[in-house]
């Protein structure tokens, strides 16, 4: 419950600055996301991925803006939820909301069982095509961060952390020998036209647009920290992720692309990482990246189960919700009943999944379907972003660039990609995407009775 209520609030001002970079940095848990998401863009662009992921990310970096500004104005637990809220209404709030929180669960699929496949590939690797088996140890997994998310943010905050030292050393590592060991004989010679605008055509770039905004999805992590941090740093953390992110995965999709073949690429499946190693360093060395990649999805875990806990938080104490949902542990100052129906939903949602034919399968469909609803909750941020801060094109041009017209950018790249996408979609990730965002219509009906229903009782 809030603070207002007389119970226990969140951990206020408990992340600095610099925390707050490192979880956005982890929120997109970059190894992770470049092993998984690779395939699916390479398949989608070939080369161009490149220059999918430089250009997305600039446009992304309107988004950001949008996060940034108004989290300076109205820190919220809830981020969009809260800021649409407070722009378009309760209804556009809500769903904007729903949108992260729906794109949250579907994560835990497509997080876990990379970790998973990365775990059999350490102890048992001809096990790791074992659906079952690779769903069993997911679920694992999503318990322990859970545990480790429930115990407190400065827990999460020291976890994620160390998590991501310890990734980015190995992974700039391997990069760097990747350069060395391939730089003479490359897959792919390097070249303009993977950058050069005049490359793309419109379906090229909205196709590996949709994978992008996968790759970047997760930096707005520090916003739903934002009443756990000073207002200033979330918004400075958000930025300083965005750039280094932006710069990482440019030159780890080049890189990739310098070590391995389209045949290696499209047999990596979910190890690209790994499949560049193994050209590399002789085992055991060769499976360090593998440790990268489970500490990735782990930081990947974590952070979502933060944004998802933290949104679901805001919009009970908001009263769009059930109240239960805004209940905060006393001792560890952590919206407990929140982070549990991620952790419960979860788990339905990765034993339902288990019931594809493949580990394969299930994350693109997965992936596909996040973007579509990282699309719709963005954009919605960014169009309140432009909306609200609109009389700055009257008396500031400079500070419209960044609260207005990047802003606006940003939501229409989310809406065009989108609109174009959709009619590509297979059945399921339809199903997934726009259906999971439907459903909302359900607990928003329900949180309204139950508001009228109290509101009538104090009456």
């Amino acid at each position: 419950m809030s603070e207002q209520g007389g119970e226990q609030g969140l951990a206020k001002g408990a992340l600095s600055a610099l925390e707050s970079t490192i979880m956005g940095i982890a929120g997109t848990s970059p190894a992770f996301t470049v092993a998984v998401t690779t395939g699916t863009i390479y398949a989608a662009i070939g080369p161009l991925s490149v220059g999918s992921l430089l250009y997305s990310g600039l446009v992304m970096l309107g988004i950001m803006f949008a996060f940034a500004n108004l989290n300076r104005v109205m820190p919220d637990a809830g981020a969009a939820f809260a800021w649409v809220g407070a722009v378009f209404g309760p209804v556009w709030g809500f769903f904007a909301g729903w949108g992260l929180m729906v794109a949250s669960v579907v994560f835990m699929v497509s997080a876990t069982l990379p970790a998973a496949t990365a775990t059999l590939l350490l102890l048992a690797p001809g096990e790791v095509e074992n659906t079952p088996l690779v769903t069993a140890i997911a679920a694992v997994w999503l318990t322990l961060v859970t545990w480790i998310v429930l115990r407190g943010i400065k827990h999460a905050s020291t976890a994620q952390v160390i998590v991501t030292v310890i990734e980015a050393v190995i992974v700039v590592a391997l990069l760097g020998a990747a350069v060395v060991w391939f730089g003479g004989h490359p897959a792919h010679v390097p070249a303009a036209a993977w950058i050069a605008p005049g490359s793309f055509t419109f379906k090229s770039f909205a196709d590996g647009a949709i994978v992008s905004v996968f790759f970047y999805w997760g930096w707005d992590v520090t916003m739903n920290l934002g009443e756990e941090t000073e207002p200033e740093d979330a918004s400075k953390g958000a930025f300083w992720a965005m750039i280094n992110l932006i710069v990482f995965f440019v030159i780890l999709m080049t890189v990739v692309l310098i070590a391995l073949s389209d045949k290696e690429i499209a047999a990596a499946n979910t190890n690209v990482l790994y499949a560049i190693s193994a050209k590399i360093f002789p085992a055991p060395w060769s499976y360090l990246v593998v440790l990268a990649t489970v500490l990735s999805t782990v930081g990947a875990l974590e952070t979502q189960i933060l944004q998802f806990s933290r949104s679901m938080y805001s919009m009970a104490r908001a009263g769009v919700l059930h109240p239960r949902y805004a209940a905060v542990h006393r001792e560890w100052q952590t919206p407990w009943a929140a982070t549990l129906v991620i952790w419960g939903f979860g788990l339905i949602l990765l034993f339902s999944a288990s019931y594809m034919p493949s580990v394969a399968m299930i994350l693109q469909s997965s992936i596909e379907a996040i973007g579509l609803q990282i699309c719709f909750y963005m954009g919605l941020t960014g169009y309140a972003s432009a909306w609200h801060f609109r009389g700055l094109l009257r008396t500031d041009l400079r500070a419209a660039f960044t609260h207005v017209m990047m802003p606006l950018l940003g939501a229409l790249f989310m809406t065009g990609v989108a609109a174009w996408t959709i009619p590509t979609f297979s059945p399921v990730v339809l199903t997934v995407g726009i259906g999971g965002l439907a459903l909302g219509v359900i607990p928003l009906s329900l949180g309204a009775w139950q508001k009228a229903r109290r509101t009538a009782a104090s009456a």
